[in-house]
């Protein structure tokens, strides 16, 4: 098998999950080399890896370059996505920079392989919450046709960065201690409380709604499917939950949901809800899979069903998506 010369652009949670992910999986790289703002040494899972400064220059010679931005962080992608694309490298960005952009495809390897076969070096990663939303619903829509879909996220905070991760720790030991809780990721506390708006207000609706809505319709290559989403940051590290409920062009039975669902591939049933199994953030820490599982009718919705999922949103929202697109490419011939 070929080997690749892989670049990773951001040394941060997601970037370090990439590198992680790459070597957990297999990949085939003969180096990785990340590019941040400076040049050192950056050490993950006990070995060091050379970190260079960012530059178009920089991407010479690489094959493959993955972009590890979080959600609203612009810069990296903008700057350099497509001058490394003109050097011969193939991209994969996990920013929302070019999701929409009708020259690259928006991919869930597991849901839309095919669109791999029409992109133009650039690749993008769908946004956390609808990549863990699409791995149930993609095989539902497949199925039995999605008219509506109503969801309620509650995002975990490492979906913000670091620094909200130190945040939601920090007023968590100023509670204990009695002291007054400092506000800087966010507006409000997070420490035992949830935040019902993620991004800034595009016409009145948070962007992190819209992005569910566009990228749905994308990725599924259906704009017919009505989507209403509400996004919540909830005091949670890692791991992000979702409620779901779909209006459907046909009958559903849950229990043959259920058994679809089970062979779909990166998804865990976890559906006993009789002894208090169900999927769960705490769950999904550090698992490729996302779990699913409270499959039952939904009576106010007509062909209504019901489902909760839980899922890692540096693993599948981000990093482990990302390296699925890479693998996809390699699988497909396109590298």
């Amino acid at each position: 098998m070929a080997e690749y010369r892989i670049c990773v652009v951001g040394a941060g949670a997601v970037g370090e999950q990439m590198v992680r992910l790459l070597r957990r999986r297999g990949f085939p790289a003969r180096e990785i080399v990340l590019f941040a703002r400076s040049d050192r040494t950056q050490e993950i899972d006990g070995e060091s890896y050379e970190v260079r400064t960012a530059s178009a220059e920089a991407f010479e010679g690489f094959d493959l370059a993955f972009f590890a931005g979080t959600e609203g962080a612009k810069g990296a992608s903008q700057t350099y996505g497509w001058e490394a694309v003109k050097r011969g490298c193939t991209v994969i960005d996990n920013g929302d920079d070019f999701r929409m952009d009708d020259r690259v495809p928006l991919v869930i390897p597991e849901i839309n392989p095919d669109a791999l076969d029409r992109h133009q070096g650039l690749i993008a990663n769908p946004n956390c919450s609808t990549s863990i939303a699409l791995m149930a619903l993609g095989p539902l829509h497949r199925a039995y046709g999605l008219r509506r879909v109503v969801v309620s996220t509650y995002q975990a905070v490492s979906g913000s960065g670091a620094g909200a991760v130190r945040e939601l720790e920090a007023q968590v030991r100023s509670w204990v201690a009695g002291e007054e809780m400092a506000c800087e990721a966010y507006p409000h506390r997070i420490a035992f409380n949830v935040l019902p708006k993620i991004g800034s207000l595009k016409n009145g609706t948070p962007s992190e709604e819209l992005k569910m809505s566009r990228e749905t319709h994308k990725i599924l290559g259906d704009d017919s499917i009505r989507i209403s989403c509400t996004c919540v940051r909830v005091p949670v590290f890692t791991g992000h939950s979702e409620a779901i409920s779909v209006e459907c062009a046909q009958e559903v039975d849950p229990a043959a949901a259920r058994e679809l669902l089970e062979q779909a591939p990166g998804v865990r049933v976890v559906d006993d809800p009789g002894n208090e199994v169900y999927p769960m953030p705490v769950d999904s820490e550090n698992r490729e899979d996302v779990l699913v599982g409270r499959i039952r009718t939904d009576s106010a919705l007509d062909k209504g069903l019901a489902l909760f999922v839980a899922g890692d949103n540096l693993w599948k929202g981000a990093a482990l998506n990302a390296v699925q697109i890479g693998e996809a490419l390699i699988g497909r011939g396109m590298m």
